[in-house]
């Protein structure tokens, strides 16, 4: 007999809290290249608020959203509770998380500006212990992503994702300066598929001296986000541009790249071609962007494929 269930997805990275502020102004008139060297600035916030974050967190809830099966994969620290209690409300599995008690949930200081630019600080916490959790230990996975998260342990989720046999995504995100061009090299060769945005996409081939048709050689495909200007999707031997859909207002930037992300996950998961699964994943996207914060946007599948039938001219 032929089962029914939805595949599930493991999705490794960081669970984290978000702490947002809002700078009215512009960076560019306020950091002076002729200074860099003594760079010594204050920016005042006078808009701040603490969201639900992390790119596992992030990706999980969007892939929810979607009807999709997300499993996060991560470990979290002695402040985890609140985040605990809501993925519960949401129906989002935590058996694959681990806890620290010793330490703090990994935290995201995050400054936008009015160019929606953004500086971010980053305290990993109890994530430098991601490489206690394994893939191996999580069963009835299909498809997987590895994202940012501790070195070793990104390092060791795509070995096990390859030992188990299971496809999964490879994104380097803000873990970007944790790996050389060898490292990057074997994640790349190991993945079965790779999404970076346009700044990580100039640092990928700086390290890797790769294109993005040498890169896209080793993989089902290789997307490449471009804001406002749309994403690339580098596929046998072609490549195809996905438009974005324009949102209903800009409220902020913050974890478009992870609802992106889990339109993918979608996507593949359901076995769509890949311009539909990039016009899901730039739609996630342009839901996300209206919406402040990671985790605050709602709607059901069936006002999402309204929305995108509305939008593109064609069911999915």
């Amino acid at each position: 007999m032929t089962s029914t269930a939805k595949p599930n997805a493991l999705i490794c990275g960081s669970l984290a809290y978000d702490t947002i502020m809002v700078f009215n102004d512009y960076f560019k008139n306020h950091i002076l290249a002729e200074q860099i060297h003594k760079l010594n600035i204050a920016f005042l916030v006078p808009d701040m608020r603490r969201e639900f974050g992390g790119v596992a967190g992030n990706i999980a809830y969007n892939l929810k959203l979607l009807g999709g099966n997300p499993v996060p994969m991560g470990v979290v620290g002695k402040d985890f509770q609140p985040y605990r209690e809501r993925f519960e409300r949401l129906g989002i599995p935590l058996h694959a998380v681990r806890q620290h008690k010793q330490e703090f949930t990994a935290q995201a200081f995050i400054t936008t500006d009015m160019d929606n630019n953004q500086i971010t600080a980053f305290h990993p916490g109890a994530m430098n212990h991601s490489h206690e959790n394994h893939v191996s230990q999580v069963p009835d996975i299909s498809i997987g992503i590895v994202g940012p998260d501790g070195r070793e342990g990104m390092i060791q989720h795509a070995t096990e994702f390859v030992e188990c046999g299971i496809p999964f995504i490879f994104d380097p995100g803000q873990a970007m300066p944790l790996f050389d061009g060898d490292d990057l090299k074997r994640f790349i060769e190991q993945a079965t598929w790779m999404a970076v945005n346009d700044y990580e996409y100039e640092l990928v081939c700086e390290r890797t001296g790769w294109d993005a048709r040498e890169i896209a050689d080793h993989l089902d495909a290789f997307f490449v986000t471009r804001g406002s200007k749309g994403s690339e999707i580098f596929t046998e031997g072609t490549s195809y541009h996905i438009p974005v859909v324009e949102a209903e207002c800009i409220a902020d930037p913050t974890g478009c790249g992870d609802a992106y992300r889990a339109g993918m996950l979608f996507g593949l998961m359901n076995g769509l071609d890949m311009q539909t699964t990039g016009r899901i994943a730039s739609l996630m996207g342009s839901l996300k962007i209206a919406s402040p914060g990671t985790q605050n946007h709602e709607f059901t599948l069936a006002e999402f494929k309204d929305r995108f039938k509305q939008e593109l001219g064609y069911d999915f």
